[in-house]
């Protein structure tokens, strides 16, 4: 099976009982936002994902894009087709401007449009994923001649757009760049220099694609201080809005990579016959403030991916697992064998598959909800916390919905047993394409160092003590409730352990952050899975609030799996976070040296 389904009942109750949706569309510029328009447009892009993008993810995956003689790159089979189509429907614009031709929705709602986009093929979904990244950029950085010659038709998605930040010999040290930026005198500049790992750098799907590139000019300082951004499009726009000449761009080479196949990621020359022409975004040495806006939004939809695929994988794993017969399951009547399904084993596997997903998708609609009342919250107050508490989740979006990812998805190939080791089924393809979601916009170890050496510290430490507060708060409500009596259990304790992990880290930083560094990927793990916990405990009590009974029972039973098989590991993780650098220094000089 490798048809993909729209989970709308799930979407739907995240963003109406998970995130207070409602409260979204009554901020000021979300007034359109009404519950009858919001699920037209989320129930006809079930439909438009289901059967437009979906079908092309096998044969994206078997065929691939391809490189050109000429440097050109030839989408995978079907992709141009359904791009054009979702350009038509215009679904890149939902959560832009509406001045640039956007809906002007909230990103919430724009989040839970992509989640479809993504599971249904993934590869494809990149494209527009990384032209938000740029058109964010330009929208908080560019100036408005820029705004106004690029951004309408790249959130039409007429245009793509591309971040070019990695170079060979810098990898994830931005820092280390060596491209160059030399000004020309009509107030353009010249770029040279290669850039590797180009998420569809080249392709033939749009008219034109807006490469975003960081470079150095004339006697910038080293290391990122000397950094800027600047628009280098693949055909030069003329001063009316059409297209020029080719700029000097060239697609050098395609990886053959792991999985993605569909998606082009692209070595890309600048400047090898003269120069490219670019124009700068923002100040001169500036460049890394702008892409960090293109990385903060990036990162999101990175973990969205994770639940993405997972929600695909599970799917499958499910529909095998009820049409698969194998052995018989304890009350079977004799000689007849079972679906797999009523083996308690495999039973475990997809309730802990769907209570992952369940709150990975909690997890990723309140990071968006979180950046809708940074942008238009009420007051300035509102504002700031939703920056603020954006800012702390995006690592633990990013991190822990694609560990999960690739977690969940070699989980939907063992549901498969030795038919998922084999391509024909599809199993396999999630498994691969979930692989690169840990590394891209900054690896996963990196998102850990962020989230202690960044966020933890931000405003003497009290975002994260709200957010704890928090945790707290629905602890009490669900000490309350019969059927949550395991929840509240290991949320407690689990809740606890984080404290004092919090507590410690905050004080390590301050002696030698060394120790703070070392325990970094455990604790994201501790706070993200308490954060989880948290969000089923509220999905649970919200289904039971509503007097649905059936759904009432469905997360109940989700809330107490998921305490008792991932909340209840929280507090053995306390040790990894408070064992500091002593060991990690000692096996350096070992067990770690050549």
């Amino acid at each position: 099976m490798t048809d993909y389904r729209t989970p709308l009942a799930d979407i739907k109750f995240t963003l109406r009982s998970i995130v207070d949706f409602d409260g979204l569309a009554a901020l000021e510029g979300f007034e359109h936002s009404d519950p009858d328009l919001v699920d037209g447009l989320l129930d006809e892009a079930a439909r438009f994902f289901e059967q437009v993008v979906a079908p092309t993810n096998r044969d994206g995956d078997t065929f691939g894009s391809q490189r050109n003689d000429d440097g050109s790159v030839t989408a995978a089979p079907g992709l141009k087709e359904a791009y054009r189509l979702y350009v038509e429907a215009g679904w890149g614009g939902v959560g832009f401007p509406e001045e640039y031709g956007g809906g002007n929705f909230p990103w919430t709602l724009s989040l839970a449009i992509q989640e479809m986009l993504t599971s249904a093929n993934m590869a494809f979904s990149l494209c527009p994923l990384l032209t938000q990244g740029a058109i964010d950029a330009i929208i908080h950085h560019g100036n408005e001649i820029q705004r106004e010659l690029y951004l309408k038709k790249m959130i039409s998605g007429e245009w793509s757009g591309t971040m070019n930040l990695t170079e060979p010999q810098a990898g994830s040290d931005v820092g280390a760049l060596t491209s160059k930026a030399v000004p020309r005198d009509d107030g353009s500049w010249s770029i040279t220099g290669q850039k590797i790992f180009i998420t569809w750098g080249e392709h033939d799907m749009a008219d034109n694609i807006i490469h975003l590139v960081l470079a150095r000019t004339p006697g910038s300082p080293p290391g990122t201080k000397g950094i800027s951004l600047f628009i280098v499009p693949k055909f030069l726009v003329n001063a009316d809005g059409s297209l020029g000449e080719r700029n000097d761009v060239t697609c050098v080479s395609i990886e053959h990579k792991l999985g993605i196949h569909a998606s082009p990621t692209c070595v890309m020359g600048y400047g090898d016959n003269g120069g490219a022409i670019g124009w700068m975004v923002g100040e001169e040495n500036a460049g890394m403030r702008a892409m960090f806006t293109m990385m903060n939004m990036a990162r999101l939809s990175v973990g969205l991916e994770g639940l993405a695929v997972s929600e695909r994988a599970y799917q499958q794993a499910l529909e095998y697992s009820h049409e698969r017969l194998q052995g018989r399951a304890p009350g079977a009547e004799k000689g007849e064998s079972s679906p797999i399904v009523d083996h308690p084993d495999i039973q475990r596997t997809l309730l802990d598959m769907k209570s992952c997903i369940d709150a990975m998708r909690g997890l990723c609609y309140r990071n968006a909800e979180a950046l809708d009342h940074a942008s238009h919250g009420k007051d300035a107050d509102d504002r700031e916390r939703g920056s603020q508490l954006a800012a702390l989740l995006t690592p633990l979006s990013k991190a822990w919905c694609t560990d999960l990812g690739v977690e969940l998805t070699s989980a939907g190939v063992q549901v498969h047993g030795g038919m998922g080791f084999i391509e024909e089924t599809g199993a396999a393809q999630h498994f691969r394409d979930a692989r690169i979601t840990p590394i891209y916009e900054g690896t996963n170890g990196i998102q850990a160092i962020d989230l202690v050496g960044r966020k933890l510290p931000m405003s003497g430490g009290a975002v994260i003590a709200a957010h704890l507060d928090s945790i707290a708060a629905t602890l009490g409500r669900a000490e309350k409730v019969d059927e949550l009596a395991p929840v509240a259990t290991h949320l407690a304790a689990a809740l606890a352990a984080t404290k004092e992990a919090t507590e410690w880290l905050l004080a390590a930083g301050a002696s030698d952050p060394r120790d703070t560094l070392a325990g970094a990927t455990d604790y994201l793990s501790m706070l993200a899975t308490t954060t989880g916990g948290q969000i089923l405990a509220d999905a649970a009590m919200a289904s039971i609030d509503s007097g649905d009974t059936d759904q009432a029972r469905d997360k109940a039973v989700l809330a107490r799996f998921f305490a008792t098989h991932r909340l209840a590991r929280v507090p053995g993780l306390l040790a990894g976070v408070e064992s500091g650098i002593s060991d990690l220094s000692i096996g350096r000089s070992g067990i770690l040296a050549n």
